[in-house]
């Protein structure tokens, strides 16, 4: 009986770590999709849907290692990083983008944390969808993680941009504005795909 609970125990940890590592490959590889912008140092990318994604189907403790591991990889000098900014390795997370990065573990703990799967303790089938919660309360929570993630990841970001320009006026006007109409599509992508994914992921995790 303890082998066939130190096995379970064994695979179940398997699969979380092939689960960490495969979230932070889908944000490098998001990374790559780059659109510079004029007038700001930061550029358009698809990394922060993809932060938001893997904490939302991952959950806040392995989303959150996802993302520090991600962070190391770029540390470490791995080309999981924006290409379109001119720094490498250590010197991204202290650049003008260094804030959204920072603020990748914070997001990603967020979201997974608000998009937890609620069981009640009697389950309406008229009403419940596949996790076993109501679905219009559902979709709002996981749209209350979404934004929640977003602003975690903004609020990264201006801050360092704050810090390196002495302006925070500026600093909204170079990282936050131009990228309010993006993070309307995000959540309007986002919110139906975690919804209806996270249940059945968060179980096998």
């Amino acid at each position: 009986m303890e082998r066939v609970a130190f096995d379970v125990r064994r695979a179940a940890f398997g699969v979380r770590t092939i689960a960490v590592v495969l979230g932070a490959l889908v944000v490098a590889g998001a990374a790559q999709v780059s659109i510079p912008l004029p007038g700001t140092p930061v550029p358009m990318t698809l990394q922060p849907m993809a932060v938001l994604l893997v904490g939302g189907l991952l959950g806040a403790r392995l989303g959150a290692l996802s993302m520090i591991l991600y962070l190391a990889m770029g540390a470490a000098g791995l080309p999981v990083f924006t290409p379109t900014v001119p720094l490498v390795g250590i010197a991204r997370l202290i650049g003008p983008t260094g804030g959204y990065l920072l603020a990748y573990p914070i997001a990603a703990y967020a979201v997974g944390w608000l998009t937890q799967p609620v069981v009640p303790r009697l389950l309406d089938e008229s009403k419940a969808g596949s996790g076993g919660e109501d679905i219009g309360r559902r979709w709002v929570r996981v749209a209350l993680g979404v934004l929640a993630g977003l602003v975690l990841i903004h609020l990264g970001g201006l801050a360092q941009l704050a810090i390196l320009t002495g302006n925070l006026s500026a600093a909204a006007r170079f990282g936050t504005v131009p990228f309010l109409l993006g993070d309307l599509l995000k959540i309007a992508v986002l919110v139906p795909v975690l919804a209806r994914l996270t249940p059945a992921i968060r179980a096998r995790l």
